[in-house]
């Protein structure tokens, strides 16, 4: 499984960024995928997970404010992110989890907000 994402940047605080995600290879051995940040000297932790045929989970400080959506015709998982807040300031990154193979990850994305 290979994953790409893609719409990373700068932006104020209050405003909103769109991550995507586009997978390749194996889909049909995959069976959640989600959206993780990490920042310097901390674990990567989830944002946002869709499970199996569309369970949603989101961490708290994102809930109402984040958005996750897959696409499976078009085997893309993207994150709407809404009202962003400078503590969302992160790389942030495209995971899958496999039947089979475990879990694989994207190649990360900044996203920074300011104040």
């Amino acid at each position: 499984v290979q994953l790409v994402e893609s719409g990373g940047g700068m932006v104020q605080a209050g405003g909103s960024l769109r991550l995507s995600c586009a997978a390749s290879g194996s889909i049909s051995s995959i069976k959640a995928t989600a959206w993780y940040r990490q920042v310097p000297g901390k674990h990567r932790d989830l944002v946002a997970a869709i499970v199996g045929d569309g369970e949603i989970h989101y961490t708290d400080s994102v809930k109402g404010r984040f958005n996750i959506s897959r696409d499976n015709v078009k085997n893309k998982l993207a994150l709407q992110m809404n009202n962003l807040k400078p503590e969302d300031t992160a790389v942030y990154y495209c995971g899958a989890r496999t039947k089979v193979d475990g879990d694989y990850w994207g190649q990360g994305t900044q996203i920074t907000v300011s104040t």
